[in-house]
């Protein structure tokens, strides 16, 4: 098979990195903007992105300052915005000269950087390459297939966070009026342990800080969590923490460059300067040891306010807002100090300074990421760090609370919007309410779920809208190997991905317009909404001309497939929706919560915030109370001659997209099929730096999972672990190593095992 395959890897490794941004951080984000648009393009989408009057950054979710900076974006942020505003185009020429087939052999860069979608695409079965295919014929199609399914269960519709508010809720409310709640999506893979969490101990599974709270809290514990390449704008507002006195500590398995120290590139100390220092103690913890450091927090709380009756808990607090605090006392003292340190691979000392760092503070924020979520006990550890700010009370008041990081910028939007395959009965009872017909009641299939309903049989079409799902699913193989089982795949994209070159029977691509494209309908030009990782919804306008004239916006693709689908029943205006967008946000306004008066209230700058009713001191649980959970102590246990490996992206990479083969902050250059591990551990495994190696994970169904030749690089991991860039490992994560409750592929704890490749 023919390959138009970058050049291979050509690995060189420097020291890493103690500090980020600064002037190469603005260096980088130029350079990168200007090899994918010419100066004035760049400039008039930098100018305009984070802007109230603007778009909104797809990069993150972090929300933006009440004071905007006119350069509200962070170095990933403008790559970002400048890689989907690219004036490279990928026209049905460029299909014609690469088959399919040989798109599959190209990599995840090289797709990425043809540039942006123009027409819509059709594989016919049997067909070697994409061809053209009129948007009716497409719609058309797609209806066919839909109605001829023996059920609307044998059909999945995947969404990333990237989709706007206003499609999202049209997604879904299609998607139960044709009559499945099959709607997976990125959550699934990402933080649906904290939902999960959340939803279960407070009863919403939102975080509940602004950043205000960021900006004014005493202590933050930044856990499992790298801001300086995933939310670079978080430090911004830690930087303000620390002016303001504030305490940051990182927890974390690798010393990343952010939280050491920050060099604002806004500012003359961050350019010319030392810039400000970040985290004041870094705890290196083993992957999967945060469950028993939060227990051994709690424990060591209690402890003291046996010593100091009165002086430590927050009586009044648990007292009045919370239920099950006898239960959790007492099963929280059966944790030992043996089992700790083990478990995490912390000393004793570094515990109890911490703890003393918390007695000291009467403002509290756990922030954590996905280093958390993505661990086969991640929600009972995120429930522990609930127990941990309920005993001081530190949930619900200014500068204290829970602060899951979501990364796609609108990830929280979309199921607030119902983008979810457990919807609650009182959504459903709305949309009936509204619309006029009943919804399906069974739950549907998530992400994991999905890919089995594929690879069985089960499920023959496959809609994914936006993201790259073949390539952020875990169990690379079999995820690939379903999705081929399928009658019809469709891909609702602005970019080519991995995800079109694997393909069903009959495969559509259908090209949308990006975040930064003007988007005018019949009744003139719209805007949409978003919710950020903070609950607040803003609108965001693009700025420039769609990259081709046969683009439709997410929202018109949806409503018109829904027309094609459904015709007259239910009775649903799509037609008035795609005409206008605020006839979409009216509905929303009877329909969800919080969001009354929607098109009034979104047209102030900046939007609005949604409440959150732990911030009012109420909790939508059984009991109406923040509820104290007891949860098992967990230790990954790892064979000898094996390391606990974690996924992670670079720094030069959006998701499941690399832009460049750097990783520049931890010091990997020109190569991304590298595993980091511990100096120490090498020696041990009698490996040694560079070695060329295969990475094989150890999992009970006895299936051997490899990731072949990778290089071993000497780093300051924690020691007994190993970390190595996704996509390239999901291979190595079993369809069903998944997190307990939330079913979120466990990518952040895989036991492997290193194997030299023989160099014969």
């Amino acid at each position: 098979m023919g390959t138009i395959e970058d050049p291979g890897d050509d690995l060189s490794v420097t020291p890493p990195k103690t500090w980020a941004a600064g002037v190469p951080g603005v260096a980088h984000a130029i350079g990168y903007s200007l090899s994918a648009n010419s100066v004035g393009r760049a400039a008039l989408t930098l100018l305009n992105v984070n802007q109230a009057k603007g778009f909104d950054c797809p990069g993150c979710a972090w929300p933006e300052s009440k004071r905007r900076h006119v350069n509200e974006y962070c170095e990933n942020g403008a790559k970002h915005v400048n890689d989907e505003a690219t004036t490279r185009r990928v026209t049905a020429d460029f299909f014609s000269r690469h088959s399919i087939a040989e798109l599959d052999g190209s990599s995840d860069r090289w797709l990425n950087q043809q540039g942006r979608l123009t027409e819509p695409m059709v594989k016919r079965p049997g067909g070697t390459h994409y061809e053209p295919i009129g948007w009716d014929d497409a719609f058309d199609l797609i209806a066919r297939e839909l109605r001829e399914l023996d059920s609307p269960d044998e059909s999945l519709f995947y969404t990333s966070g990237r989709l706007n508010n206003e499609a999202a809720f049209l997604l879904q409310l299609f998607v139960r009026a044709y009559g499945t709640n099959n709607l997976p999506d990125c959550s699934n893979l990402c933080h649906e342990s904290s939902g999960s969490a959340l939803r279960e101990t407070l009863g919403t599974g939102k975080g509940s800080v602004s950043l205000e709270d960021i900006h004014h809290s005493d202590l933050i514990l930044v856990v499992g969590q790298n801001p300086g390449t995933n939310h670079p704008r978080m430090l911004t507002a830690l930087e303000q923490t620390k002016r303001n006195g504030g305490t940051v500590v990182a927890i974390n398995p690798l010393p990343e460059a952010g939280l050491m120290r920050f060099k604002n590139p806004q500012e003359v100390s961050g350019v010319i300067g030392r810039g400000t220092p970040i985290a004041d103690q870094f705890l290196q913890i083993r992957p999967g040891g945060d469950l028993a450091l939060f227990q051994m927090l709690n424990l060591l709380l209690l402890e003291a306010e046996a010593a100091a009756p009165g002086t430590v808990l927050d009586h009044e607090f648990i007292q009045r807002d919370t239920t099950g605090f006898d239960a959790f006392a007492e099963y929280a003292r059966k944790i030992t100090w043996d089992d700790v340190l083990t478990a995490t691979g912390l000393t004793r000392a570094e515990i109890e300074e911490l703890h003393g760092r918390v007695l000291g503070s009467k403002k509290v924020i756990v922030c954590w990421a996905m280093g958390l979520t993505q661990h086969k006990h991640g929600v009972p550890t995120i429930r522990e760090i609930v127990n941990f700010l309920l005993l001081r009370g530190n949930i619900g008041r200014p500068g204290a609370g829970v602060c899951p990081v979501r990364g796609h910028s609108n990830v929280q939007g979309d199921r607030t919007m119902g983008i979810w395959e457990k919807p609650p009965d009182w959504f459903l009872d709305a949309l009936s309410r509204e619309f006029a017909f009943t919804p399906p009641v069974e739950h549907g299939l998530d992400s994991v779920a999905g890919v089995r309903a594929m690879r069985d049989g089960q499920a023959k079409v496959f809609i994914g809208v936006a993201g790259n799902f073949v390539r952020a699913m875990s169990d690379s193989a079999v995820t690939e190997e379903a999705l081929r089982r399928c009658r019809l795949t469709v891909q609702i994209s602005t970019k080519l991905n991995r995800s079109h070159t694997v393909c069903g029977e009959t495969a559509l691509i259908l090209p949308t317009l990006g975040r930064s494209d003007r988007d005018v309908q019949a009744a003139g030009e719209q805007f949409v909404t978003v919710e950020d990782s903070m609950s607040e919804v803003h609108a965001s306008r693009g700025r420039l001309d769609p990259a081709s004239a046969a683009l439709l916006s997410e929202v018109a693709i949806i409503s018109r497939l829904a027309r094609r689908t459904l015709g007259d029943e239910p009775s649903i205006p799509w037609e008035e929706f795609e005409r206008d967008y605020s006839t979409v946000r009216d509905r929303i306004a009877r329909v969800v919560p919080g969001f009354e008066n929607f098109n009034e209230r979104v047209a102030a700058p900046g939007g609005f915030r949604l409440p959150n009713p732990v911030n009012a001191g109420i909790y939508p649980t059984a009991s109406g109370k923040a509820v104290f959970t007891c949860n098992e102590f967990t230790m990954l246990g790892v064979p000898k001659g094996h390391l606990l490996l974690q996924s992670l992206r670079s720094h030069d990479q959006w998701n499941t997209i690399p832009y460049a083969m750097n990783d520049r902050y931890r010091g990997i250059h020109n190569a991304r099929r590298v595993v980091m591990v511990n100096p120490a551990d090498l020696a041990e495994l009698g490996l040694s730096d560079r070695q060329l190696v295969d990475i094989i994970s150890v999992w009970h169904d006895g299936i051997e999972r490899r990731a072949p030749e990778f290089r071993v690089v000497a780093y300051p991991a924690a020691r007994g672990s190993a970390a190595a860039y996704f996509p390239e490992t999901n291979v190595l994560v079993p369809l069903d190593s998944v997190a307990e409750i939330s079913n979120t592929p466990t990518s952040k704890g895989i036991v492997v095992r290193l194997q030299p490749v023989d160099a014969s």
